[in-house]
């Protein structure tokens, strides 16, 4: 792999890191999402992301929260409200980009929030996202998981 397509995919996933602090910060605290956009672009942090990637799926995730939960929903086997917040941001990210970002594969899509669980989520939050979004993808992602066998 190129150093800019390890790098650019590093960005990415700094990104993603971002958008759980933000997703979380708008559970806790309940601010706007201009309000944590806004605050975000101050952070040191938010120069070492892929932003562009940050400035459009963070707020697409952040206005879309209730339709998102929804589907999240019918994944789990919880009440919503019984999930933690930031496993429940990790799967807003995940349900999003399967649900909107084809672009993107679902295997990676999967990998990438299994290792921010590993990385901000309890100790065993991670085998739970990736049941829940294994669970997603056979439903967002039916046509590209038949296509890899």
């Amino acid at each position: 792999m190129s150093k800019t397509a390890s790098a650019g995919a590093g960005a990415r996933t700094r990104a993603r890191e971002l958008m759980v602090q933000a997703l979380y910060q708008k559970q806790i605290a309940g601010h706007a999402t201009d309000e944590l956009l806004s605050q975000f672009h101050e952070q040191v942090a938010y120069e070492r992301v892929d932003q562009a990637f940050f400035d459009e799926q963070f707020p697409a995730i952040s206005e879309s929260q209730t339709a998102l939960e929804q589907k999240i929903d019918v994944l789990i086997d919880r009440p919503l409200e019984q999930l933690d917040p930031v496993e429940l941001a990790i799967l807003l990210i995940g349900t999003y980009e399967l649900e909107a970002r084809v672009d993107i594969p679902y295997r990676v899509v999967i990998n990438e929030c299994v290792n921010l669980a590993k990385r901000f989520g309890s100790i065993e939050g991670h085998k739970y996202i990736n049941a829940c979004l294994d669970v997603a993808a056979k439903s967002f992602r039916e046509i590209e998981i038949q296509a890899q066998g």
